[in-house]
């Protein structure tokens, strides 16, 4: 992200590893499964997504709160050591 100047690694905590399968539009009815068209990862409640290095505690909540404006998810922040 251009936020963190360069400095800063931000790191992705979840993994897609469920294949999402779909079949094609005008394809007739039975025949099996579709091709695989995409991954998708569950996720629940409580998990962290994303972690940042390299910057201030000040900077990451920052960081953080101009992603949250972006993801269609409500965003808690937690500092290193804290309890979920």
């Amino acid at each position: 992200m251009r936020v963190t100047r360069k400095v800063g690694k931000i790191r992705i905590r979840v993994f897609p590893d469920l294949p999402y399968t779909k079949k094609g539009l005008e394809m007739p009815m039975g025949s099996g499964k579709g091709d695989v068209d995409q991954y998708r990862v569950r996720v629940k409640p409580g998990r962290i997504l994303f972690e940042i290095t390299g910057v201030s505690e000040e900077e990451a909540k920052g960081v953080f709160k101009q992603a949250g404006h972006k993801l269609p998810v409500l965003v808690k922040t937690i500092g290193r050591g804290e309890v979920r």
